[in-house]
């Protein structure tokens, strides 16, 4: 692929901390290395959707300072599939053809999407509706993209958690309470379970293992037993009831969004225990804030090796991060494998060897 060429890019889905460190590493790669021009689709494919099309040329200067900034300079969207796309009438309306159209319009060689399995799946279907050269890199603070060990903004939201922990862990003890820390996790327990190791959680519940209020009274009092009048918790948000039902809250738009288990669960072992119980929601903290040096340095090599893949030619491929190197897997292989906490894996066992209750 000589020449100079024309790559657009965009992030799609929830944001996160070190989409903008993406950005500055394609733009680096691209314009040093290969003096291509990059184009900057705003607000995911709703930027090529729009007439006349919302898009900015991005150079070194302009993405230079952008490593330690949250969020994206771009802007996303996790509404509006262009398949069904949602219209003021209220009904629904294919429009992927629009934006298969923008990208042929702007002229590009090939598209960097930046998103989760459910970004990639739209994203590569539009590709093959419209003949798109796509290379895909993962991001989600819940990890859960397949074939990838890591995915832009885990590693931070895992430290925002752990710092929540850190912080909650004297309040605790200072008042003999059990605190209940909520996070994110919408399918799959990876921050739950990681910030709770590392925050020296106590009990830690996750949507993957099975849980009884009895097993974590029974810890709760085992503490108590010993003298520690204090309890740590952390719990993902897609923890369900002990009769398998989902907590969501309805929102101002009418949409039901996961959160409220934490104070389901402490209603019932405040009353199974008599312990006192506090619920703290971490919500959208997860998301924001500036990228650790892990994210900056995945967010680093995830721009360089998709800049890389397009010189190559190598198209439909998503970036990972396997055994401590860069590899490149067809999209559809690495949406396919969605990566839940394994019960019998690792971080589960290194869990139960120190003692953390999973509630089961």
């Amino acid at each position: 692929m000589g020449g100079q060429r024309r790559i657009g890019i965009l992030t799609s889905g929830g944001d996160c901390a070190g989409l903008n460190a993406v950005i500055r590493a394609v733009v680096h790669r691209a314009v040093s290395a290969y003096d291509w021009e990059v184009i900057g689709i705003c607000r995911a494919t709703q930027g090529l959707m729009q007439r006349p099309m919302d898009v900015v040329i991005l150079d070194i200067p302009q993405v230079d300072s952008l490593l330690t900034v949250g969020g994206t300079v771009l802007g996303t969207t996790n509404k509006g599939n262009p398949f069904a796309f949602p219209m003021p009438d209220g009904t629904l309306v294919d429009r992927s053809a629009e934006i298969v159209a923008g990208y042929h319009l702007l002229g590009l060689d090939a598209i960097i999407g930046i998103g989760g399995d459910g970004s990639m799946a739209i994203l590569r279907r539009l590709a093959q509706q419209g003949n798109w050269n796509l290379v895909g890199i993962p991001k989600t603070i819940d990890n859960d993209v397949g074939a990838t060990e890591r995915a832009i903004g885990f590693d931070t939201a895992v430290n925002i958690a752990t710092e929540a922990l850190d912080r909650l862990h004297f309040t605790a003890a200072s008042h003999s309470r059990v605190m209940i820390l909520e996070v994110m996790g919408r399918d799959a327990g990876h921050i739950a379970l990681s910030a709770g190791i590392a925050g020296g959680a106590d009990v830690i519940l996750i949507p993957e293992i099975p849980y009884s209020i009895e097993k974590i009274c029974e810890k709760i009092e085992e503490r108590q037993q010993r003298g520690q009048n204090f309890c740590l918790m952390v719990v993902a948000e897609a923890v369900r009831t002990e009769t398998g039902e989902s907590i969501t809250q309805v929102q101002c738009q009418g949409e039901q969004r996961l959160g409220g288990i934490g104070h389901y669960l402490a209603d019932r072992i405040s009353t199974c225990s008599g312990a006192e119980t506090r619920v703290t929601v971490l919500g959208h903290i997860q998301r924001g804030g500036i990228p650790s040096p892990l994210d900056r340095l995945t967010a680093a090599a995830f721009g360089v090796a998709a800049v890389d893949l397009i010189a190559e030619g190598k198209f439909d491929q998503m970036v990972t991060w396997q055994n401590r190197q860069i590899v490149s897997v067809p999209i559809e292989s690495a949406i396919q494998q969605y990566s839940t906490v394994d019960p019998n894996g690792t971080w589960v066992k290194t869990a139960r060897g120190l003692g953390i209750c999973l509630g089961s």
